[in-house]
């Protein structure tokens, strides 16, 4: 059993790293607020870019003169996962869903016989998966130096994708990132964005309205294309940013929760401790003036 200068150094340590984690909580709680916003004011522009790329798309069809990125290469016998998770931990389960989704689709298009590669955006992503994939790895992007995400480096990590797609180096890509919901859910999610993959949004619907394009349709989809896959990272990096935030927020306030439960049950022994040593001592000293 402790003794008691053991117990009141525990409790000290306990009540140590409350304050860390309390503090922790608040500071993600301020972060959260701005990367929220961030990530909402991204969707409404994201919701009416893929709706008109679905209309100029489904013009399009699967002519031989549509643009590649939109068509593809004719196969998919060769996958890209762009795993994208966060540069620090301490967020619960939020960087090992992302990683442990990207795992098995690994899983799942290496047992149909294809042939995968990762490019891993953050680091503890890379942690995750190194140990099981490391050897399918071909690049890495490291975020850990910057403040404040911008378009910028959504735009850097797509021309690292749009080169490698143009060099022939994969046939499809997928980006892996958490969608944002609110402080306690985040949803591990997958995207396809090469080949462009639209899906029919009622909120950017137009009301059965005609459009004529100029120039051509596949004109415009050849410019805007490699735009879309910036626009779908640099969202996906949004939602992370938020979802990281949250995941950290909950963590913390789980973490200052537990500390107090624990600082409560130490207390709880320490007392029930001292006591002990204070009975015994005045057993002690009655036993000693009865022998006399």
């Amino acid at each position: 059993m402790p003794n008691l200068k053991d117990l009141k150094n525990r409790i000290e340590s306990v009540k140590s790293t409350r304050k860390i984690t309390k503090a922790m909580q608040m500071v993600a709680a301020a972060k959260l607020r701005r990367a929220q916003e961030s990530a909402e004011a991204s969707r409404p522009y994201a919701a009416r870019f893929n709706a008109v790329m679905t209309g100029l798309a489904a013009s399009v069809g699967g002519s031989d003169s549509a643009p590649k990125l939109l068509r593809g290469t004719g196969s998919d016998d060769v996958h890209l996962l762009v795993v994208m998770t966060a540069e620090r931990g301490l967020c619960g389960g939020f960087n090992s869903n992302i990683a442990k989704l990207a795992r098995a689709k690994a899983y799942e298009l290496q047992a149909k016989g294809k042939t995968v590669k990762i490019l891993t955006v953050g680091k503890k992503g890379r942690d995750a998966i190194k140990r099981d994939y490391g050897d399918l790895f071909v690049g890495h992007v490291d975020l850990s130096e910057v403040k404040r995400l911008g378009y910028t480096n959504a735009q850097d990590i797509a021309k690292d994708v749009l080169s490698r797609f143009d060099g022939g180096e994969f046939d499809v890509a997928t980006i892996f990132y958490s969608k944002f919901v609110n402080v306690v859910t985040q949803i591990p999610t997958a995207q396809q964005v090469i080949p462009a993959s639209f899906e029919d949004d009622a909120s950017g619907d137009d009301s059965g309205a005609i459009f004529d394009y100029e120039p051509s349709e596949e004109a415009i989809l050849a410019d805007l294309l490699p735009k879309g896959v910036a626009t779908a990272i640099f969202s996906a990096l949004l939602e992370n940013g938020a979802s990281e935030q949250g995941a950290r927020m909950s963590a913390m306030d789980n973490a200052t929760r537990n500390a107090g439960e624990m600082i409560d049950k130490l207390t709880i022994q320490y007392n029930r401790s001292r006591q002990a040593v204070i009975t015994n001592e005045l057993i002690e000293i009655i036993s000693g003036a009865e022998a006399l």
